[in-house]
Parts: structure tokens; C-alpha cells; sequence
């Protein structure tokens, strides 16, 4: 064997930097096993933005994955508890959490306003129609509850279906009704005789720990059976994953829908979706014009267009179609800043919905009214702000008819014929809701049910959430059901039980 020669000192230098970036490189990839990557690392602080003045109202920190674990622990114990108190009772002891949304709507009317701009009008609405809800739960959901009955098996004295809870459920919400979209899913799940674990949206932590707050105070409820997770999104896998949590409910995007369908789907633990919508609203020939626009309107600008089952694409036959365009223009005009819509949830909101107009508009559709270079109201409204707006020509391939804008734009497709307003209408990844305007209610009835492709259709009006109807879409809108008894189901263990 040669003997090895002396390397030269540039040779040395350059290996001493290798192992220096191999190190480092070691390090690195190390530290991504351990905690995922630096940039999903979990928030310490949410500040709560008013979108109206852009200002910082409040701030919550984070709790710790220690903490997060101390409280399902202790809403477990709750659900040991809860779990064995029979259904009527349980009914009973939660419908009292109507009289706390009452007292507390003007609050929470002005907290709704701060988290996410709604107008409080509008907010105060919405808290009534919580108190609704549970109204209608506490009339009717006992019932739901009850063991059913079926012939006994042969050989058997008897055989019935028992309505069991699952467990803790996971509840996680989004910020455009702080308030209803907690108590529609929360109140029915915990008369069911689970838990419920909130994670609400970020800017939204102070109508959850209201919420809290107002499940606490119910005599003859344990304490812990709803809490309220002050928690980001790096934290949800881990409860999820807990042994207690049984299923998961979630409000939001289609992509983090399919995230935490995938991870419930991993973990063999029941989900329901609810996700987004490009909700096709068919104006047929016949239609009453004035009743279409109105109701195309009045959907489209409630909460500034933040609404899943908003009328995304309003789909008008072309003999009447300059016409509507009119009607919308005229009513629009009526709607006051403040009143009837507010900001956007913030300027990050604002800045997506003008994109996707000007990516319209850069494809061939025409600005009616509002638009991105539309002015500003003198009134409080931060960065946020994006007026109430009206494409017209709107054609497939075009972001405002292919995907959904979240936000007060009203975008208008022209239809050959009614077979053509109904493939138009379907020509969409989503499924949530829908309506046909038609003066002929029994062909718009025949188109609602076997036409129109999604979880909900109204003819001749906008559709609305009530819980006495289900709530859910179909395609990529989600999975489940909620309000009515189908909702009040979903997290039940269906028990069937045979006695010899």
C-alpha cells in the first residue's frame, strides 16, 4: 500500500466546512423531527383585531399543551358524570342556556362586532336565533333520544335501539357567526350526553369563552362539559388523538376540512364537515324578477358576503337577464354600510375577494357596480373594507364562477334555457346550497329535488340554516349533518340491544 500523502491546507479547509455544514445540516433535520417546522409552531398570543379601526381590543395567550390535557382530563370526568344523567334531564338542564343568550345579546352583539365586523344588529340576530335553537331542541330533542323500539328476534323477549353518547367531541369553529355556529353544533351534541371541546377561530376567543361562560353557569350541568381551548392549529392533532375525543365537528375551508377529515379518518373517529359552497341561485324565464333580486341581495351582502349558503353565482335565463341586472343594481343601491353589511374580517380578507374580482374582470366580466376602486365610507372601517359588487358575463373558467369568493360580490352567468341554468348550476366541485326562481312552484320543486346537485335547495327564496331542517352539502361541501334530529344523531353511539 502507498503511504498517504500530507493533504495541502486548502484541502484541510475545505473538509473542516463540509463536516461544519453536515453538522449544522444534522442539526436541522433533527430539530424538524422534533418540532415539525419552525414555522408551525404554535402562536404564545392572539391578538384580537377590530377590522373596523384596525385597532387591538384584546389579547389571549396560548395555553399550554399541559393545560390542554389538564382540561380534557377534567371534561372527561364531566362526561362520566353526564353520561348517566337521563335524556330528559339533560335536555332540560342545557335548554336554560336560552335565557343566557338572551340577557347577554347586546354584549355579545358588541363583541361580534369587534372580533369580525359583523353590524350588531346583526349580531343580535344571530344570538336570538341561537336562543331559537335551543328553544326548539328543548321541545323536541328528548324525543330524538328515546330508545326505539323493533320486533324481538326470534327467541328473544325483546330487541330496541338505545341512543348512547360517544364521548368528548371536538368542536372546531370559524369566526363568521361566532355564536351560532358554536351553539347549533354544541347544543344538541351535549344533550346528547357528550362533551364538547371548543376550538374556535383565532380572532374569535372571546365569544367562545362567553360561550364557556354561559354553559357553566346551567344548574345540574357539570362544569367542565364544555370548555373553551385558547389553542392553535399545531395543538389540534394532539387532542384529536386523546383517548377521550370522539369524533369531530368542524366549520371552515374545503382544505381544512380535508386535513381533519383525513386525521379523524386515520384515527377511526367519527367527522362532520362543513365546508364551503358556490351556491348556484337559477333565475328562470318565468321568474319573478323583483322577488329574485331581492332575495339574491339581501343574501349576498348579509355579513358582508362571509356566509357559506351565500348565492355565490346567480345563474339568469338571457331574455331576462338585462333586466335582473337592473333590479340587483337598484336594490344594492339601498344598502347602508353599518347596517346592512360591514368590513371584511380583516385586511387579508380584503385583499383575496379583490383579487379574485380583478382575476374576473382580467377574463372578460364586467364591474357593474362597487369593485375594487370603489370609495370608502367615512365611517369606521379599518383596512378591511370591500364594497358590495356586481359582475356580470361571467363565464366557466372565470375565478368568480369557478371558485368561491367569500365576500359581497354578486357574479352573473347568462343561461341559454332553463336544462342550460341547471348544467351550469351543477357545474361546480360544490354541493352545499342552492335555489330556482320560477313563478311555476311545482316545475321549481321537481328542478330542487331531482336537478339541483347539493345538500339544500329553497325555491324562491335565499336558503337559511332553522333547526327543525338539516344542514350540509354534498361533493366537496362536507360530510354530516347538522340541526334537526339528524344533527342531534350524529355523535351517538346507535346501540342495538337484544334481551333473551
Amino acid at each position: 500500500l502507498q503511504q498517504s500523502q500530507p493533504k495541502p491546507s486548502s484541502f484541510r479547509f475545505r473538509t473542516l466546512c463540509f463536516d461544519c455544514c453536515r453538522l449544522v445540516l444534522t442539526m436541522l433535520v433533527r430539530s424538524f423531527h422534533r418540532s415539525k417546522l419552525w414555522w408551525t409552531r404554535a402562536a404564545s398570543t392572539f391578538p384580537q383585531v377590530n377590522p373596523k379601526t384596525s385597532e387591538v381590543f384584546a389579547e389571549y395567550s396560548a395555553m399550554t399543551d399541559a393545560e390542554v390535557q389538564g382540561i380534557i382530563s377534567n371534561t372527561n370526568a364531566a362526561f362520566q358524570q353526564w353520561r348517566r344523567v337521563p335524556a330528559v334531564e339533560r335536555v332540560a338542564a342545557i335548554s336554560a342556556v336560552a335565557a343566557g343568550l338572551r340577557d347577554r345579546a347586546d354584549e355579545a352583539a358588541e363583541l361580534m362586532c369587534k372580533e369580525m365586523g359583523k353590524p350588531t344588529v346583526q349580531g343580535k340576530a344571530e344570538v336570538l336565533k341561537c336562543a331559537y335553537l335551543v328553544d326548539w331542541y328543548a321541545e323536541h330533542g328528548a324525543s330524538f333520544l328515546k330508545d326505539e323500539e323493533h320486533p324481538a328476534l326470534p327467541g328473544f323477549q325483546k330487541s330496541y335501539v338505545s341512543y348512547q353518547p360517544l364521548g368528548i367531541i371536538l368542536s372546531i369553529m370559524p369566526w363568521n357567526f361566532p355564536m351560532w355556529q358554536v351553539i347549533r353544533m354544541s347544543v344538541p351534541t351535549l344533550m346528547a350526553g357528550n362533551g364538547v371541546l371548543l376550538k374556535h377561530a383565532p380572532n374569535c376567543f372571546g365569544s367562545a369563552l362567553l360561550c364557556e361562560e354561559l354553559f357553566k353557569a346551567l344548574p345540574g350541568v357539570p362544569q367542565d362539559i364544555f370548555r373553551s381551548l385558547v389553542i392553535d392549529v399545531p395543538q389540534v392533532d394532539a387532542v384529536l388523538e386523546h383517548d377521550a375525543v370522539q369524533g369531530v365537528a368542524l366549520t371552515g375551508s374545503e382544505g381544512a376540512g380535508r386535513a381533519v377529515a383525513a386525521k379523524a379518518g386515520g384515527l377511526l373517529k367519527k367527522a362532520v364537515i362543513e365546508l364551503g359552497g358556490s351556491d348556484a341561485y337559477a333565475v328562470l324565464a318565468d321568474a319573478d324578477l323583483d322577488v329574485a333580486a331581492e332575495a339574491i341581495v339581501n343574501a349576498r351582502v348579509l355579513n358582508a358576503g362571509q356566509v357559506c349558503i351565500a348565492p355565490k353565482r346567480a345563474i339568469v335565463d338571457k331574455s331576462v337577464k338585462g333586466a335582473f341586472e337592473q333590479k340587483v343594481l337598484d336594490k344594492l343601491a339601498q344598502k347602508k354600510y353599518g347596517v346592512d353589511f360591514g368590513p371584511l374580517v380583516h385586511a387579508k380578507a380584503r385583499q383575496d375577494v379583490a383579487a379574485q374580482v380583478e382575476e374576473t374582470a382580467a377574463a372578460g366580466a364586467k364591474v357593474l357596480a362597487g369593485g375594487v376602486g370603489a370609495p370608502v365610507p367615512e365611517s369606521d372601517c379599518g383596512d378591511a373594507f370591500f364594497a358590495p359588487t356586481v359582475l356580470t358575463d361571467v363565464k366557466p373558467g372565470m375565478t368568480a364562477f369557478d371558485k368561491e369568493i367569500f365576500g359581497p360580490v354578486i357574479s352573473i352567468i347568462e343561461a341559454e334555457d332553463e336544462q342550460h341554468a341547471i348544467a351550469l348550476a351543477n357545474q361546480t366541485s360544490y354541493g352545499l346550497g342552492g335555489a330556482v326562481f320560477t313563478q311555476d312552484r311545482a316545475k321549481g320543486e321537481r328542478i330542487a329535488v331531482q336537478d339541483i346537485e347539493a345538500g339544500m335547495c329553497f325555491v324562491n327564496d335565499f336558503v337559511k340554516s332553522d333547526p327543525s331542517l338539516p344542514f350540509g352539502g354534498v361533493k366537496n361541501s362536507g360530510l354530516g349533518r347538522e340541526c334537526s334530529a339528524f344533527g342531534m344523531l350524529e355523535f351517538i353511539n346507535v346501540k342495538t340491544i337484544c334481551v333473551k
